[in-house]
């Protein structure tokens, strides 16, 4: 295993911790800890990928581990500010919805094509989304670590938490227009030609 593949593995391997940390309310900055870590995940998404292309690393592990770190990371940590309240209902149901259906028909779809020796690797369509995604979910982190651990309530908190929403909407529109990308994009995957 290369050097790009451990650390997209290390990022599957960090997310354990990002829940254990976001939820255990005993620890003193526990979703401070955890939202570090999230920060830490997202980067490494640019460091196994930079290094790969740069030398020459791309392997078809590679190409099969690294959206599947990156689903495993967003997809936590959705359902965690959606779970916590965070995210209100049914916003926060419905951008999950269809956050998760996109992650399930992509990974079908990578299914489909594995069956037929055809390995369908990230674009740069699908990059924007999840770097979206990395933007919007760490935002919702530290939104919940101040709405559960702070008494402020001021303009400052109304202007975040609205922020907040408006790149949430985005991140969701994002991931229905990359869904709809890679499906076009792919569909010859889906004909019943070998």
């Amino acid at each position: 295993m290369n050097l790009p593949n451990k650390i997209t593995l290390s990022r599957i391997i960090l997310i354990p911790l990002i829940i254990f940390f976001y939820l255990a309310s005993f620890v003193p900055f526990g979703k401070i800890i955890a939202l570090c870590l999230f920060v830490i995940c997202a980067i490494t998404d640019f460091f196994d990928g930079y290094i790969a292309r740069k030398y020459n690393l791309t392997t078809n592990l590679g190409k099969f581990l690294d959206p599947i770190a990156d689903k495993l990371l967003t997809t936590t940590v959705l359902i965690l500010v959606v779970c916590d309240g965070t995210v209100p209902m049914p916003y926060g149901a419905i951008a999950a919805i269809i956050i998760l259906a996109r992650e399930f028909a992509v990974s079908a779809l990578r299914q489909i094509a594995a069956t037929k020796n055809y390995v369908i690797a990230a674009d740069m369509f699908g990059k924007i989304k999840t770097n979206f995604q990395f933007v919007s979910f760490g935002c919702l982190m530290l939104l919940s670590f101040l709405i559960f651990n702070t008494d402020y309530n001021g303009i400052g908190m109304e202007i975040f938490s609205i922020f907040n929403w408006v790149l949430l909407g985005i991140t969701v529109g994002l991931t229905i227009a990359s869904g709809v990308n890679y499906i076009i994009k792919n569909r010859k995957v889906l004909s019943d030609e070998k």
